[in-house]
C-alpha cells in the first residue's frame, strides 16, 4: 500500500537486497507486499518467502510470483481467458469498470475476469489476474494524444504471456496470504521480519490509491467493498490516521506483535511527517536497534529511505 512504490525502481530494489544480503536468515515474512519483485529475488537466494497484503490485487501478484514455484499458463488457458472477450453480454458483471475504462475496454476486462474465474487452478487464476492488471496499467499509460498507438488488449495479454519469465523454483514452501499486517505477523514464524512501513495516510484507501484502485475493483469484481476493507484495518498499522502519535503507537503495537521473530529489518520512507529518528525511537520501545542504513533517492523520487535492523 505504498503509493508510488508499486513499481519499485531497480535502484530501490538493489538497496533492499544490499541490506538483506548482510543479514543471516533462511525465511522471511513480509507483511506489506505491494510488489513481488523483492520476494522473487529472495527466492533466487533460496530463501523461504512468506508474503502478505491486505489488498487482494497485491496478494494475487504475490501468489503468482512468490508462492508459485513452477506453474505457468498453458496456451489452452490463454485461449479460454480471451474467448469472446470483445462480445458484450446482457450487462456488465462489474459496472464499476465504467468508472475507469471506455465501454469497449470495460467489456474486455469484464469478460476476461469472468473467463479467469473458469480456470481450474488457483495458481493459474493468480497468474492470469496478474497479466490482466498489467494490461490495465498499459491502458492507463496512454493519453488522448497517444491513444492511437495502443494495440488491441488481447494482443497485449498474449504478448505479456509470451515474454513472462519462468517462475523461480527455490524448493521452498513459499506462501501468499490476504490478511491485515497484524494478523499475518502474529501467525507467522520466520527468521526475519521485513516490514515496509506504509505511509501515514489521512484519506480513505481508495482515494489514497488513486488510479491504482481499479486493480482492486477488477480483482474483487465490484466496488462495494471499500468501507468494509477500511474497517478491517481499524486500529492497526495501515489504517488512515490523524496524528503523528497515533501512527507511532500503531507501529509500536505491531512491533510488540512481532517479538517472536528474532530479526527485524524495518524500511521507512521519509515523507516530512514521520522521520527516521521517530521510527528508531518506536523500535527502541520494544527492542534494541542494531543498525540504520540510509539511501538518498532525492534525484530519482524526491525522497530518502532507511532500513533499520533490530
Amino acid at each position: 500500500m505504498m503509493k508510488g512504490l508499486t513499481n519499485i525502481p531497480k535502484t530501490w530494489l538493489a538497496f533492499e537486497l544490499n541490506i538483506l544480503r548482510r543479514l543471516e536468515f533462511n525465511s522471511i515474512s513480509i507483511p506489506f507486499t505491494q510488489n513481488a519483485r523483492l520476494g522473487r529475488a529472495l527466492k533466487q537466494w533460496n530463501k523461504r518467502v512468506l508474503a502478505n497484503d491486505i489488498l487482494k490485487s497485491a496478494y494475487v501478484g504475490a501468489a503468482a510470483e512468490i508462492e508459485n514455484n513452477a506453474q505457468t499458463l498453458s496456451e489452452e488457458e490463454v485461449e479460454t481467458i480471451l474467448e469472446d472477450v470483445y462480445v458484450p453480454q446482457y450487462r456488465l458483471g462489474n459496472p464499476a469498470l465504467r468508472n475507469w475504462f471506455n465501454e469497449t475496454d470495460a467489456w474486455w476486462f469484464d469478460n476476461v475476469r469472468r473467463n479467469i474465474g473458469n480456470l481450474s487452478s488457483l495458481t493459474s487464476k493468480a497468474i492470469a489476474l496478474s497479466f490482466g492488471m498489467k494490461v490495465g496499467d498499459y491502458v492507463f499509460s496512454f493519453d488522448d494524444q497517444t491513444r492511437e498507438l495502443r494495440q488491441p488488449l488481447s494482443n497485449v495479454f498474449r504478448r505479456l504471456w509470451s515474454i513472462e519469465k519462468e517462475p523461480v523454483n527455490n524448493g521452498q514452501n513459499n506462501s501468499s496470504v490476504n490478511k491485515t499486517a497484524a494478523e499475518f505477523t502474529a501467525e507467522n514464524y520466520s527468521d526475519l521480519l521485513f516490514l515496509r512501513l506504509p505511509p501515514a495516510r489521512k484519506q480513505d484507501l481508495k482515494t489514497f490509491l488513486g488510479w491504482m484502485a481499479w486493480r482492486e475493483e477488477w480483482v474483487r469484481g465490484n466496488d462495494v467493498f471499500w468501507e468494509k476493507l477500511e474497517a478491517s484495518q481499524r486500529d492497526t498499522l495501515g489504517t488512515h490516521i490523524e496524528t503523528k502519535s497515533q501512527y507511532l503507537s500503531l507501529i509500536v503495537e505491531l512491533f510488540k506483535t512481532a517479538q517472536h521473530i528474532d530479526l527485524w529489518a524495518i524500511e521507512h520512507v521519509e515523507d516530512g511527517f514521520i522521520q527516521t529518528q521517530d521510527v528508531v525511537e518506536a523500535i527502541s520501545e520494544v527492542r534494541r536497534v542494531d543498525t540504520v542504513f540510509s539511501k538518498d533517492f532525492s534525484e530519482l523520487m524526491g525522497t530518502k529511505a532507511a532500513i533499520i535492523t533490530a
